[in-house]
């Protein structure tokens, strides 16, 4: 036995001589490189070999008949690595099991250490391959991260988007418990006063009712509702629902935010973010503009709303903080019910009849919010908005991981500066920094940390763009495709709606089509906190739809009407436009709208008017952005005296063009345009 530990211990010195590169050859090719091979001092004495006649036989006999070689101290390692000797056996046999277990340890100890620099020595030259490489694949995590967010690996991209495995522990719900001393989130305290305020609580009121079958049969059959509402901000709202008797709705007076049941700690840190839209001396509307109060009044009440005048230049950063606040609150609420829940099961004795039902909690997935985006530059701004809202005015940050790899990818390099073109100060506002439009991202949020390209099934919220969503959805008969992360999203929002009308408005039809539809796998979920209206696919009739766009479309009112079928209703913004763009061109040309019939809106396209010799403006279909038609008319410029006499402007427009047709003449010459069959002329001066 002491042979062997012996041996052993040389076994080990020869190994730790050896370098990494010939530790490297010796594992791959069995043997040492001649390179490396030790030399002895002393010089070896000629030898004379007589070669027989015939070449071909084997030089065995002369191999054992001349002097054996020295074996070098490398070669004896490298079999006791791969071979194991008779008189090892023998020795083994004789020995005890435990000194077996312990000759066993000592012996796979070389192995091991081999192995272990090997690797390190791998991971080494990815380290360094993978920050030549460039940048890995949006949402997949590397679990190589550090700290920083710095990527230490660009494999398992595609495999890892939609699992947790280093992380799973730290950002599950499900293994956490409720900090009752750390007060973020605290979501139902167990005193009588505080559990009447949480039954008022929106969230609550909404997440924990139960719809009734009768209900549900009735949407199919039971004509929409509709009520017409006037608020001073927003203008005239239509308020639809199909599932109750419509209730008046009005705006709040005055905010509260008590009343208003922010989550900790957005109740602090949200008039801070806020304050760059405020002006002047405190307001009633509290800590929002007049369009923020009604924006959050209607978000916070968990009714669908569909919102067509956001606007790059005016209102697009209010809206956007508005919704982030919504978002965040939502997720808060959620994660915080379920991390009381645990606490509650934690210590509580079980007993025979009690009822699980008081802890379903959850969906059949994690994610929770999904906002879709145009760009990465949006994207970065949701995510600065998030990190803003939990952190604002603490001393203490928040943990983000991946936050450098974010801004990184999210970001957009100042020196990359667009060539020096004049453009409309609009389209410079919409097209402004990272305007890459194939992204995914989720955001796990947790406590005080908040982790950046989590895996979706481990996410709260889902940020992508609709090109994003779309690889990953796939197409029917696709052998790679998931979309069961969306069968628990409970609010929906989509930014900028206008914008996928120029990029691939079947991108966003094919993602209405796929949300909230049974998964098609468990991904681990406890079913027996899993809401029953979930489990019953009722998810939709839950889910909160938030559209924002810069105008009223046939197509975006179509997705509103079709696919948001909230039980709480549906309040989408009418206001129409009294001055169209019409009155915004400054040159004087006659403008000839010329009607067409058509059948149906098909058709439309296909109605061939042909018109001869013109050489002037023609639209054969109203532009979509109604001061396009002005930016168009006001590029008109005359070359000589008296030629804008012979200007004319031709609009084609049939009754389906309705919405397009206010926006550029007003609602009232719209109207009149669409009662009559005749052609229309009209002749416009313009004012500067």
């Amino acid at each position: 036995m002491g042979k062997r530990r012996n041996r052993s211990r040389s076994q080990s010195r020869v190994l730790n001589s050896l370098s990494k590169k010939q530790k490297k050859h010796l594992r791959d090719f069995g043997e040492e490189h001649p390179f490396y091979d030790r030399v002895s001092g002393k010089e070896a004495k000629p030898q004379i070999c007589k070669l027989s006649e015939n070449s071909d036989h084997s030089s065995s006999e002369s191999d054992s008949d001349s002097e054996s070689e020295k074996i070098s101290e490398y070669h004896k390692l490298l079999a006791t690595l791969k071979n194991v000797s008779e008189e090892e056996d023998e020795e083994e046999e004789e020995s005890a099991v435990e000194e077996e277990v312990e000759v066993d340890s000592e012996e796979d100890h070389s192995d091991s250490s081999l192995e272990k620099e090997e690797e390190e020595e791998e991971e080494g030259e990815e380290e360094q391959e993978g920050k030549r490489g460039g940048k890995e694949a949006d949402v997949a995590p590397s679990d190589a991260e550090d700290k920083d967010g710095e990527v230490l690996s660009q494999q398992r991209a595609a495999e890892d988007e939609f699992t947790d495995i280093k992380h799973e522990s730290e950002f599950s719900l499900e293994t956490n418990f409720l900090e009752e001393e750390g007060g973020d989130h605290k979501a139902l305290q167990k005193d009588g006063d505080s559990a009447v305020k949480a039954s008022e609580d929106p969230f609550l009121q909404h997440m924990n009712k139960e719809l009734k079958e009768k209900d549900i049969q009735a949407v199919s059959t039971n004509p929409k509702i509709t009520q017409q509402l006037n608020w001073s901000t927003l203008g005239q709202l239509v308020f639809s629902t199909q599932f109750q008797t419509l209730e008046t709705f009005k705006p709040p007076r005055d905010v509260d935010l008590m009343m208003l049941h922010l989550q900790k700690p957005l109740d602090s840190t949200w008039p801070k973010i806020n304050s760059q839209f405020l002006s002047g001396p405190p307001k009633p509307n509290g800590p929002f503009s007049p369009l923020q109060k009604e924006l959050f009044s209607i978000m916070n009440s968990y009714r669908d709303l569909l919102y067509p005048e956001r606007t790059a230049l005016g209102n697009g950063e209010e809206i956007r903080h508005v919704y982030c606040l919504h978002a965040m609150n939502h997720v808060l609420k959620a994660n915080s019910q379920v991390l009381s829940n645990n606490s509650k099961r934690r210590d509580k004795k079980p007993r025979a009849g009690d009822d699980d039902d008081a802890f379903r909690d959850q969906g059949l997935t994690r994610p929770k919010v999904l906002i879709v985006v145009p760009f990465r530059e949006a994207a970065l701004r949701v995510v600065q908005l998030f990190i803003s809202l939990l952190e604002a005015g603490s001393k203490k940050k928040i943990d983000v991981s991946n936050k450098k790899r974010f801004k990184g990818e999210y970001g957009c390099d100042p020196d990359e500066r667009p060539p020096n073109l004049k453009r409309p100060e609009d389209y410079d506002a919409v097209f402004a920094g990272n305007i890459d439009d194939h992204f995914r991202m989720g955001v796990a949020v947790l406590q005080r940390s908040i982790r950046l390209y989590a895996p979706f099934y481990s996410s709260d919220i889902l940020i992508a763009s609709p090109l994003g969503l779309r690889t990953i959805i796939g197409a029917e008969g696709e052998k790679k495709r998931d979309f069961d992360f969306l069968s628990s999203i409970e609010i929906l929002i989509i930014d900028q709606v206008d914008i996928y009308l120029m990029q691939n408005w079947e991108h966003v039809l094919h993602l209405m089509n796929h949300m909230n539809l049974l998964p098609l796998d468990s991904h681990g979920v406890d079913f027996s906190r899993v809401r029953m209206w979930s489990l019953n696919n009722r998810s939709k009739y839950y889910r909160q739809t938030l559209l924002f766009g810069a105008l009223q479309e046939a197509q975006i009112n179509s997705v509103f009407s079709k696919y948001c079928v909230n039980y709480q209703g549906q309040i989408a913004v009418r206001s129409i436009p009294m001055t169209g763009s019409i009155s915004q061109v400054l040159v004087q040309l006659p403008h000839v709208f010329q009607r067409l019939e058509a059948e149906n809106f098909l058709s439309v396209i296909d109605a061939r008017y042909t018109i001869k010799g013109i050489r002037n403006l023609i639209f054969y279909e109203l532009p979509t952005y109604p001061h396009f038609y002005s930016e168009v008319c006001n590029m008109l410029k005359a070359t000589g005296g008296g030629e804008e006499a012979t200007w004319t402007c031709t609009v084609l427009y049939s009754k389906y063009d309705a919405q397009r047709l206010a926006a550029v003449v007003g609602v009232e010459r719209a109207a009149q345009m669409l009662q009559s069959k005749k052609n229309v002329h009209l002749f416009i001066t313009g004012e500067k």
